[in-house]
């Protein structure tokens, strides 16, 4: 008798084993898609967020290349003559009255810390020095190379 309720059972066992192995073998198979999804998932997250990257830098390049060429039509016009006598004369007026101001201004203020020196008993050669500074030389190092090494290159432009 127990030989047939321990045959029953074993068969049984044996029966339902497969299954069993099934059902795990599913389970892991499942656990094993959903790993898969996510990793999907993160890989379409990195690649979108990459495309957004691509994108991003297309339109400040585009940008970019429209703000240079907005400059460069500006600078363009910047010479052109309207046709309008006064605007024409005012316009080409502009940065010579700025630049006269500017040295007025600038030799006005060089003379007054002179003045000065001299008056608080500093004699001609102090008083110079204390006037001209380093800042000055170069600032007129800056001018004169300017206007005469620019000559130099315009000619070598024609």
């Amino acid at each position: 008798m127990i030989e047939t309720l321990l045959g029953g059972l074993l068969g049984g066992a044996f029966r339902l084993a497969p299954e069993f192995l099934k059902w795990l073998d599913r389970k892991g198979e499942r656990g094993h898609e959903l790993a898969m999804q996510d990793k999907a998932l993160e890989f379409e997250k990195i690649r979108g967020a990459q495309r957004m990257a691509e994108i991003g830098s297309q339109a400040d390049a585009a940008w970019n290349t429209g703000a240079i060429e907005a400059l460069r039509d500006a600078v363009r016009t910047q010479g052109e003559k309207t046709g309008v006598w006064w605007a024409d004369a005012l316009s080409s007026s502009v940065r010579p009255i700025i630049t006269y101001w500017l040295m007025a201004l600038y030799c006005a203020a060089k003379t007054v810390a002179f003045v000065a020196a001299l008056n608080a008993g500093a004699g001609w050669g102090a008083a110079v020095l204390a006037a001209w500074s380093e800042a000055d030389q170069a600032l007129w190092a800056g001018v004169l190379n300017f206007w005469f090494l620019g000559r130099v290159f315009d000619r070598g432009r024609s």
